[in-house]
């Protein structure tokens, strides 16, 4: 058991700076997505005003967001892709493209996204029309 201590606290170590990165990037997906939503109020009244639903609004911002983030995972999956050739001497019994783990990663990321997205789309759909066309 003691010859498992030092892969497991790395193990440990990685997996906790992977949960901040984490945090970190659903913050970061939230500031920019509420950003956006205060930089659009106006077209978003506009739009209401002529007759959009907030259905429509919200899925207009959730698919601004989320292609931004379908983005980052592609380049993610990728350059993941190209670096486990050079820890496959690392990890055994990993191959080239392990898609349990690159599906899990990508699932979590776009639900985390989801939810960083759907809260500044969610306020931006309740905008009065009035409020958000005298907004400046």
């Amino acid at each position: 058991d003691q010859s498992l201590t030092a892969p497991r606290l790395g193990a440990e170590l990685l997996g906790t700076f992977g949960a901040l990165a984490l945090i970190l990037a659903a913050i970061g997906t939230y500031g920019v997505m509420s950003y956006s939503v205060s930089q659009r109020t106006q077209e978003i009244g506009i739009r209401m005003a002529l007759g959009a639903h907030k259905r429509d609004v919200l899925r207009l911002m959730m698919r601004n967001g989320m292609t931004m983030v379908a983005v980052g995972i592609l380049a993610g999956l990728g350059a993941s892709t190209l670096l486990a050739r050079g820890m496959r001497s690392l990890l055994f019994d990993i191959g080239m493209f392990d898609f349990p783990s690159f599906s899990v990663t990508a699932l979590l990321l776009i639900l985390v996204a989801a939810l960083a997205c759907g809260i500044p789309a969610l306020r931006a759909s309740m905008v009065d029309p009035m409020v958000a066309l005298r907004y400046e």
